[in-house]
């Protein structure tokens, strides 16, 4: 029999989805499992965005320009100027969704064996893309006792060698929630351009900001312009992750014409998803406003409950609608399975992403969940009571 190829085998199952079996299983044997695992919100779309799709007035679904319709990334150059991000159409690529954008980043930017800094915990399928592309993640540590604040320049100049090629952030952070800080930027930012190096960052969570700090974007550091490539997705934003709509935004235009040819042996990014995104920037101010204030009231609900429970601990993120948190068990990936196969309370249990997926240090986040807080406030109450009962009768409670 054939072998699989090596990246196959590198391959990472994902933290987010590799216990649904477990769940579906739970759901088959009459369980109601609270999903606390992935960042699906559960908010209504934007109606304006749902209305193009049901009146789309088209005889051939055809493909679009390989760089998205122009229209859509006009509007976006608007968007983003709200953002105080000043861009032509020229410098925003469509991708299917983010991941194409972060793949696609890698794919032109970086050669096998290249090195990328990323602070950890991180988006899991950052790793995944990372083996696509043949590169290497080289992980600089944070912490929860620390809120998962950067460490000082020493320790990103230590992983920094003749391999270097990028650092890639999150910001606002997926797993962590965590916003970084203008002296944080500004620290990144330098070491960018002492060593030349692409800064890869994921902003998608950009809406969702809950301190008086201003959002500091990737596109804001001054003398850096070349070296950014931004990544961005209407999925959390609009609460439409399945029309699968990103961008890659950069100004250099060495890299955008770079994408462009992966984007056209892709062909084009999808059709019906674009026209929803664009319609969906139509939407009066009040669905963001709403939007937010719902995910300011749930950030409450869950930090306030998890911290009440005793031996939990969870800083308070700063932005996106995830949080890390601490429990007193052995290991949180066989607590979260058990949770699935061995427990219910009163016909419900819960679902959680291991953290320990989230980081690339072996051993780390060993007693760790990455949480979602995308469900309504009663069922995230309930969710909080369920989840105390099982640590209460777990057996390996420490």
């Amino acid at each position: 029999m054939p072998t699989l190829a090596q990246r196959a085998v590198e391959m990472p199952a994902s933290p987010i989805r590799k216990l649904a079996p477990l769940a579906a299983e739970a759901k088959r044997r009459g369980t109601h499992v609270f999903h606390l695992n992935i960042g699906q919100p559960d908010l209504s779309s934007p109606a304006s965005g749902l209305e193009a799709l049901k009146h789309i007035d088209r005889s051939v679904l055809e493909y679009s320009p390989s760089q998205g319709f122009l229209s859509y990334r006009e509007k976006l150059v608007k968007y983003y100027a709200s953002y105080r991000i000043n861009l032509t159409p020229e410098d925003i690529i469509v991708t299917t969704g983010g991941s194409e954008a972060v793949l696609f980043a890698f794919l032109s930017c970086l050669n096998p064996g290249d090195e990328i800094i990323i602070p950890e915990p991180s988006y899991a399928n950052y790793m995944a893309f990372a083996i696509s592309a043949g590169a290497k993640i080289r992980s600089i540590a944070t912490t929860i006792d620390e809120g998962f604040s950067l460490p000082k320049v020493e320790k990103f100049e230590e992983l920094i060698n003749e391999r270097t090629r990028a650092i890639l952030i999150c910001n606002p952070n997926n797993p962590t929630g965590y916003l970084y800080t203008r002296r944080e930027m500004n620290q990144i930012r330098d070491l960018v351009k002492k060593y030349d190096l692409y800064l890869f960052s994921d902003e998608v969570y950009r809406e969702f900001i809950y301190t008086g700090s201003p959002y500091i974007s990737a596109c804001h550091l001054e003398g850096i312009e070349q070296n950014v490539v931004l990544i961005d997705s209407v999925s959390k934003r609009y609460s439409e992750c399945g029309i699968r709509i990103g961008a890659l935004i950069t100004k250099n235009a060495a890299v955008r014409q770079a994408v462009m040819k992966f984007c056209q042996a892709r062909l084009s990014p999808p059709l019906l998803g674009q026209i929803v995104a664009e319609a969906s920037m139509d939407e009066p101010p009040a669905y963001a406003e709403m939007v937010y204030e719902e995910y300011v009231e749930r950030r409450k609900c869950l930090i306030d409950g998890l911290n009440r429970i005793p031996g939990v601990y969870s800083p308070i993120p700063m932005g996106a609608f995830y949080t890390v948190a601490r429990l007193p068990v052995d290991d949180a990936e066989k607590f979260c399975a058990w949770c699935l196969t061995d427990f219910e309370f009163e016909g419900q249990t819960v679902m959680m992403a291991p953290a320990a997926g989230f980081y690339t240090t072996p051993g780390a986040g060993r007693n760790e969940v990455r949480i979602a807080y995308v469900l309504c406030k009663a069922d995230l109450e309930r969710a909080l009571v369920v989840l105390a009962e099982a640590i209460k009768a777990y057996p390996g409670r420490v």
